[in-house]
């Protein structure tokens, strides 16, 4: 049995209509990447799951309970949330906060965990990322991709059954977005469950086990990623991939000008 399954999900702003009728369907340990370009309800799917967005439609069945997207009360999104981690775009790390208590900011208050044990917690997960000797940094004193890797942490220390990464490199400059994607690589080695909304074809294509690849709210194309990259089905996904890919040539010859 799937661990999460998305069934006939739609969410409009207005007259846009922006998911319609998404399904998917996620195993444990599944790394699933999703692509496509601005506009596509990629973010809005991420969103809706972990009940930040209210979707209008759909269903959500989850660790074998299955709730309602668009009516689901709030003990309803709290048992989904306890379960799960969202790592957005911009990091969203307390300014006034160190690292370490930004870290443990979600177990105290949220989990009623002792501050000690918060602690411990916290600074596993900080050695983890490789940012055990930032524990007393403000997010001000960090680079991006120092202070995504602290989200990365957070996230983390929760125990989530499935961590969502909303576009996690996206605010990064080039030269820090590997530091970043080495985390997610070792994660997804050691079996962590995650659906990652991105831009990165090499992650996508190297390290996720199956890519979904979205247009106008809904899935052009998916697959195992390895048959997904290999032999794309669909004319738009060899479009867009084709697109991507010379873009990030174009990228990789900027950089070494620099």
């Amino acid at each position: 049995m799937a661990l999460l399954e998305i069934q006939n999900i739609r969410k409009s702003f207005n007259d846009l209509h922006v998911l319609n009728g998404v399904n998917l369907s996620v195993n444990k340990g599944d790394v699933i990447a999703i692509l496509g370009p601005s506009g596509s309800g990629k973010t809005t799917l991420l969103r809706c799951m972990n009940f930040l967005e209210t979707a209008d439609d759909g269903k959500m069945i989850f660790d074998g309970k299955t709730y309602d997207l668009a009516k689901a009360d709030k003990k309803e999104k709290a048992e989904v949330r306890k379960k799960t981690a969202f790592v957005f775009q911009n990091y969203n790390l307390f300014a006034n906060k160190t690292v370490l208590q930004n870290v443990t900011i979600g177990l105290t208050v949220a989990r009623k965990i002792s501050k000690e044990k918060a602690e411990e917690i916290g600074r596993a997960m900080l050695a983890k990322v490789g940012m055990s000797e930032r524990e007393n940094y403000y997010p001000s004193q960090l680079s991006g991709g120092q202070q995504q890797r602290v989200a990365i942490a957070r996230a983390l220390a929760v125990n989530p059954d499935i961590i969502y990464f909303d576009e996690p490199t996206s605010a990064l400059d080039p030269e820090l977005i590997g530091e970043v994607l080495n985390v997610m690589k070792k994660l997804a080695k050691e079996g962590m469950t995650m659906i990652v909304v991105t831009h990165e074809m090499s992650f996508a294509r190297d390290v996720s086990t199956y890519t979904i690849f979205m247009e106008g709210g809904v899935i052009v194309e998916e697959g195992p990623s390895k048959e997904f990259f290999a032999n794309p089905k669909e004319a738009r996904t060899r479009e867009f991939l084709r697109m991507e890919n010379n873009l990030h040539g174009e990228i990789e010859k900027e950089r070494e000008k620099v």
